[in-house]
């Protein structure tokens, strides 16, 4: 099926090529005005501007659509989501109302711990069915690819029927979905004094099954103080990219314990989270590496930090120094963090727009960040995150609005007037 969409009043993020973008660079967003995209079979044929459709496309499509008064850009790339939870956990979002930290609920059995109490009661297929309606609702706000962990199982049986899910996800959908496993979230409570026990389940009993059933793209691990330690983190990231999993890590949210460095050391596609970044922690992240090493042949040594604004919105907690690490030439992407307790929204219009007011972003560095970044953090910078020739036709259609800035601007309106995922409205 041919689709031709005319009379665009912006086209945001028309890249003939795309690069990750860091420094000066995230702050260029290229756009056409009075535009049109031709769409083919979901994919991304042809655009350009309205004065250039008759030499272009000399031969119109039976299905052309309007898109008068309206901005186009590419669907969100949301590259860190716990979409797959059993129940809600707004009882210690009361506890936290009252004064209890995020140390305070872990200690008394809440947290990570409470999700993975609450998987266990519920059957695979409810849980398939309560994650297909969370994906289709942030789908409905925009999102067209989106990584999803596991780590609420915390047991063989637990995680493998998390990451089934996010396979059933994978094949019923029309999102891009990439797979991560995280079984090393935190440490359940018959292990809490028996590390390695833990960890050799992982490696030796978790891991195996996640190869055979090709469950997982990427492997992540909670590096925290009172969770992993650094050293816990390259033993398990190490046996996973044996069976191909290249890690994607939770570091320095609450405290900076040498997970940068370590990552670094892995040649990690990501590091998420980053509240709290000391100096040498930035150089780290916009090097990309350390002195007399290098990354495994063919591949980039760049690595995304990625951050995470509704976390420590919703954790009331410092925000990520965003401002410094642009300017530092570090590589940001932006990801909702999407679970039942410290993050409960998926909205990434609401991400970008948290992203400006409180992390200082420009509308155009933040939405770079949270599209072609966001793609390149998930490694579907060829797919998606683009209006790119070739890419899938994943699309937001704005309503009227005066400018990009009105975007973020107007952050608690939806603004969003239909979202397209491989040529199809939803």
């Amino acid at each position: 099926m041919t689709t031709l969409i005319t009379n665009i009043q912006q086209l945001i993020g028309a890249r003939e090529e795309t690069t990750l973008l860091r420094g000066a660079a995230l702050a260029h967003l290229p756009s056409i005005k009075n535009a049109f995209i031709l769409i083919e079979d979901g994919i991304i044929a042809d655009y350009g501007a309205m004065y250039e459709l008759e030499l272009k496309v000399p031969q119109l499509p039976k299905n052309i659509i309007d898109a008068q008064g309206q901005f186009v850009l590419p669907c969100w790339c949301d590259s860190h989501t716990h979409l797959v939870f059993a129940a809600s956990r707004e009882e210690e979002f009361i506890d936290k109302l009252k004064g209890l930290s995020y140390a305070d609920i872990a200690a008394k059995g809440g947290g990570i711990l409470n999700s993975a109490k609450k998987l266990q009661a519920v059957s695979e297929d409810e849980l398939f069915l309560s994650a297909r309606k969370r994906l289709e609702e942030v789908s409905k706000l925009g999102t067209g690819a989106i990584e999803i962990k596991s780590g609420y199982g915390l047991s063989v049986h637990g995680e493998l029927k998390m990451l089934r899910v996010i396979k059933k996800l994978k094949e019923k959908s029309n999102l891009s979905i990439k797979a991560t496993f995280l079984g090393a979230h935190t440490f359940p409570l018959e292990y809490k004094e028996n590390h390695q026990g833990y960890i050799d389940l992982i490696i030796n009993e978790m891991l195996p099954v996640i190869a055979e059933e090709k469950l997982a793209d990427y492997i992540d691990v909670f590096c925290e103080t009172g969770f992993f330690s650094p050293q816990e983190m390259e033993i398990i990231c190490k046996a996973g990219m044996s069976y191909g999993l290249k890690p994607k890590l939770h570091v320095n949210q609450l405290n900076s314990i040498g997970g940068i460095e370590a990552a670094v050391k892995l040649h990690a596609l990501s590091v998420d989270h980053l509240e709290t970044m000391t100096d040498n922690d930035i150089k780290l992240l916009s090097g990309g590496t350390i002195a007399g090493d290098s990354p495994p042949k063919g591949e980039s040594p760049a690595m995304v930090g990625t951050l995470l604004p509704t976390a420590a919105f919703f954790l009331r907690m410092s925000y990520q120094p965003a401002r410094k690490l642009v300017d530092s030439n570090c590589a940001i992407a932006l990801a909702s963090d999407y679970n039942p307790g410290s993050s409960p929204s998926g909205n990434m219009n609401f991400v970008v727009a948290l992203s400006c007011i409180q992390m200082k972003m420009l509308p155009e560095e933040a939405i770079n960040a949270a599209t072609i970044n966001g793609a390149y953090a998930m490694e579907l910078q060829n797919e998606v995150g683009s209006i790119t020739i070739g890419k899938k036709a994943n699309l937001i259609f704005t309503k009227p609005i005066p400018s990009l800035a009105y975007l973020s601007y107007a952050f608690g309106n939806n603004l969003i007037d239909k979202v397209m995922i491989k040529g199809e409205f939803i």
